[in-house]
């Protein structure tokens, strides 16, 4: 086998400011693995947040270069790949989540299944997905959520955390106006104290909030989990719940775990992630960074496993280099190919020279 990767640039069609940042651009490495006349593709991208610049990615791949290519197949790879075994602990799970996604995307074209049925779920699955709108003022969210939900969304994020929070009830209260008919899930990326939370769930709430992700800082679950018991809507943690024992430690305790394939490490350790929530109480988000149609297809095969979904990242992108799930209308869903069921456009480098 032969593995080589490209490194690009993303750029957003506008930039997004949560709480804790404002991004415009970042860097994305694809990862090519070639072998029998046939190619599987995988995205990791830098995170600040994560600790993953471009340059740690590359280490990482050079290193495992030489490991990769002296197996003999990719089904020898995804075994020896795993999360938990001497080659998949070793990676940041960005970088263990894009190769395995190269693999996957490469044993489904070598048996012509996609990936979905691979994983165990035989019908092609599709699901509406959260469209998030950043912190902008009140005006620009009510015209970027009339604008998407004439267009097919059904499901609406809102960023929140602003330093005063009226500004974050105002914004939520006219995304609310221009589209009552849509879900509003709401995400202050840990912005506010334990007080702050439970002071202003129930007003946002009763401005149509179905569910909040972190609403707290990372670092103190059991705050997390008191928040959410006397919350009026589920309470999803995100930055609270990066691996898996961090989701076993939150099972049962929160309404929901946002699983991000580049923060757990890949769709395996998705899956093991639902498994220690199944029958807790605690469901099953899906959500991204913001990366192009290749990073997030991975997480499309598994939508039908989850009650929140929020994969629009290639959605944020001015020009999104790749195609095949969807999202545009709302709807994310996996082209009908083998493997990822991705497609680069015209011109997208195979990889880098040896």
């Amino acid at each position: 086998m032969r593995l080589t990767w490209h490194t690009a640039s993303l750029e957003l069609a506008e930039p997004l400011r949560i709480s804790r940042s404002v991004m415009a651009r970042r860097d994305a490495v694809r990862v090519c693995l070639e072998h029998g006349g046939l190619r599987g593709w995988g995205e990791a991208v830098s995170s600040v947040h994560l600790g993953l610049p471009a340059a740690r990615i590359l280490r990482h791949l050079t290193a495992l270069r030489p490991v990769v290519e002296r197996l003999p197949d990719p089904e020898t790879a995804w075994a020896e790949l795993a999360p938990a075994g001497p080659v998949g602990a070793e990676l940041p799970a960005g970088v263990l989540a894009a190769v395995e996604s190269a693999v996957l995307d490469l044993v489904g074209k070598r048996t012509g299944a996609p990936v979905h049925q691979l994983l165990g779920s035989p019908l092609p699955p599709s699901a509406a997905t959260a469209r998030t709108i950043g912190i902008v003022a009140p005006a620009a969210a009510a015209t970027q959520a009339g604008r998407l939900a004439a267009t097919g969304f059904t499901v609406l994020k809102v960023k929140a955390g602003s330093p005063d929070p009226a500004e974050d009830l105002a914004r939520v209260e006219a995304v609310h106006t221009a589209a009552p008919a849509v879900d509003l899930l709401l995400d202050p990326n840990g912005a506010w104290t334990e007080e702050q939370a439970r002071a202003l769930l129930p007003r946002f709430a009763a401005l149509g909030v179905t569910a909040v992700e972190q609403p707290i800082a990372a670092g103190r679950p059991e705050a997390l989990a008191r928040v959410a018991d006397t919350s009026p809507i589920p309470v999803i943690a995100d930055e609270d719940a990066v691996t898996y024992e961090d989701a076993a430690a939150l099972a049962g305790r929160v309404h929901g775990v946002n699983v991000k394939l580049a923060k757990c490490g890949g769709v395996r350790a998705a899956l093991r992630i639902q498994a220690v929530l199944d029958g807790s109480g605690t469901d099953l988000m899906l959500g991204c960074l913001t990366a192009s149609s290749l990073g997030i297809a991975p997480a499309v095969h598994l939508v039908d496993r989850a009650r929140w979904v929020d994969l629009d990242g290639h959605l944020l992108l001015a020009d999104d280099p790749w195609s095949g799930i969807g999202g545009t209308d709302g709807t994310v869903r996996p082209a009908p190919r083998s493997g990822l069921g991705v497609l680069p456009r015209a011109g997208i480098p195979a990889g880098v020279a040896r």
